[in-house]
């Protein structure tokens, strides 16, 4: 696919968002069309296999923030005619031929809108710049060609969803994805096993060829081998020469202790392989925690809440409570009042650094619904008792 093309193409509408769509009206339009679309939902489908693959492709560079910049930029250029109406074709490397522009320099900044100045004696800051993430090189020297780098894999995105405590203590899960990976038969090369590519002959296995307009040179993929630097004359069967094919596969991913719901896990070369042996992506796996009916968090720290009774608070006592890891005792001072929170140290969640959280108990009075006759004599003496001692609970309060 030549950079025309490539810009040509219209991977907003590919997602069905507009061109100011954010980060995450792309990643959901993806993923509702990536799971509609997919082969393993539309088997024997080619239409839908060829828009999965569209999709995938759109996602892959609007998905990417620095790619996504350098699109803009240039479909904007290439629609206002800054190229010159195919005089200049986007991502060509310029430099000064035999004359008409004195110390070979060329103002270009127009082009650009800005007045930017862009100079053609070669070094870094030309037009292939402007390009060169989008399309998988850096801008090039004076006349030379260089070496296209492989395309890397797109990267993917998975999410489990683990209990509580498992999410705290770190666990390790099974996933199962569905996607791109390295051809099995050729081992990613794309040629049909017992051959190999060759080397591009137009090339000569650089993927850039270099030509002459006018006052210019420049350079830009080759069509013979499409960039790539070589032809497979004998293409793999499997992978039909690209060296990729859908596969199912499981993994197994390591989740660290004190990850929190939302938090991504990274692994990288686990994403979509890249083509004909190209640096495979990362994959993310989105960990989604269950709420559990005991604990809950605060950072790093645990928090717990213990019912107690009034006379427990009032007369002090020792209370077992669970942690992560077993259980532990706390001790309520006498006189504690309802609410209170105690803290233990190092109970909590443990940190990526080491050490853990604290463990944060609040007590909580639990008034009982239903006392016997002997309960509730005793209650009742213990209120006169209370009462003769001097002790207001209302002392004091709203002005009484």
């Amino acid at each position: 696919m030549s950079q025309r093309e490539w810009i040509e193409k219209d991977f907003y509408k590919d997602l069905g968002v507009s061109s100011d769509a954010t980060a995450d009206e792309i990643k959901k339009a993806y993923r509702k069309l990536a799971r509609d679309l997919h082969p393993d939902a539309n088997p024997g489908d080619a239409s839908a296999e060829e828009r999965f693959k569209a999709v995938s492709e759109a996602n892959a560079v609007l998905s990417d923030s620095a790619k996504r910049k350098e699109y803009d930029e240039a479909r904007r250029l290439f629609a206002s005619g800054g190229f010159g109406r195919g005089a200049y074709p986007p991502g060509a490397e310029y430099t000064t031929g035999g004359g008409g522009f004195g110390g070979g320099e060329f103002n270009i900044g127009d082009l650009f809108g800005g007045g930017a100045s862009y100079t053609t004696t070669g070094g870094d800051g030309g037009i292939g710049d402007l390009f060169g993430g989008l399309f998988g090189r850096g801008g090039a020297g004076r006349g030379t060609a260089t070496s296209s780098r492989p395309q890397r894999g797109s990267d993917v995105e998975a999410q489990t969803t683990l209990p509580f405590r498992d999410a705290a203590l770190g666990v390790t899960v099974p996933l199962r994805l569905t996607s791109p990976a390295s051809c099995t038969t050729c081992h990613g090369s794309g040629a049909k096993p017992g051959t190999s590519p060759r080397v591009c002959p137009n090339c000569n296995g650089s993927g850039i060829v270099s030509r002459n307009q006018g006052a210019f040179g420049f350079s830009e993929p080759c069509d013979d081998c499409r960039g790539t630097g070589s032809i497979i004359d004998d293409p793999c069967t499997d992978c039909h020469g690209t060296g990729v094919q859908n596969r199912s596969r499981s993994i197994t991913v390591r989740i660290p202790p004190g990850v929190s719901d939302g938090q991504k896990i990274r692994l990288a070369g686990q994403g979509e392989a890249g083509l004909r042996g190209a640096p495979s992506g990362d994959l993310y796996v989105t960990v989604n925690v269950k709420a559990d009916k005991v604990f809950g968090r605060n950072g790093d720290d645990l928090t717990v809440t213990v019912p107690v009774s009034y006379g427990e608070l009032v007369l002090g006592t020792t209370l077992s409570v669970p942690t992560l890891e077993g259980r532990v005792g706390v001790k309520v001072p006498p006189g504690t009042v309802d609410g209170r929170t105690l803290r233990v140290r190092g109970r909590g969640v443990h940190k990526r650094g080491g050490g853990a959280g604290d463990l944060l108990v609040t007590v909580k009075v639990a008034v009982p619904q239903n006392l016997d006759d002997s309960a509730t004599e005793a209650l009742r003496t213990y209120l006169e008792a209370e009462k003769a001692s001097g002790f207001d609970p209302r002392a004091d309060w709203a002005g009484a």
